[in-house]
């Protein structure tokens, strides 16, 4: 008596090994839009960063420090992005607060760079 046994996988290994690889999958998955986030928020923290910084040369070195508030845009090299300005007192009168908050309108939640100065207003 011999028995012919079938070679191949039978369906339970197929099954295990599909669950398997579907849970790899979706961990490489996980990983990749990770990746995707962390990269577009330091793309972001570093344009805005740049930009806040020509916006706050700009208003150091404008002839008078007096207090007003300003709002604009970067033209068409940054469309996304917004900026405000706000030069304003301190608690110390020789001082004044020079602040640049840098926004990108396409982010839902955060988007937001604020860059602060403390400058003398005689200088």
């Amino acid at each position: 008596m011999t028995q012919n046994k079938a070679n191949g996988f039978t369906l339970m290994e197929v099954m295990i090994a599909m669950a398997i690889l579907a849970i790899a999958l979706v961990a490489v998955f996980q990983l990749q839009s990770q990746s995707i986030s962390m990269s577009t928020d330091s793309r972001f923290m570093t344009t805005a960063a740049l930009l806040a910084q020509s916006k706050m040369v700009e208003a150091e070195t404008g002839s008078t420090l007096t207090n007003h508030k300003e709002d604009g845009d970067f033209g068409l090299d940054y469309p996304q992005y917004t900026w405000h300005l706000e030069v304003g007192d301190t608690q110390l009168p020789q001082f004044k607060k020079i602040e640049v908050t840098v926004t990108n309108k396409l982010f839902i939640s955060g988007g937001i760079y604020k860059l602060l100065l403390y400058k003398t207003a005689g200088m």
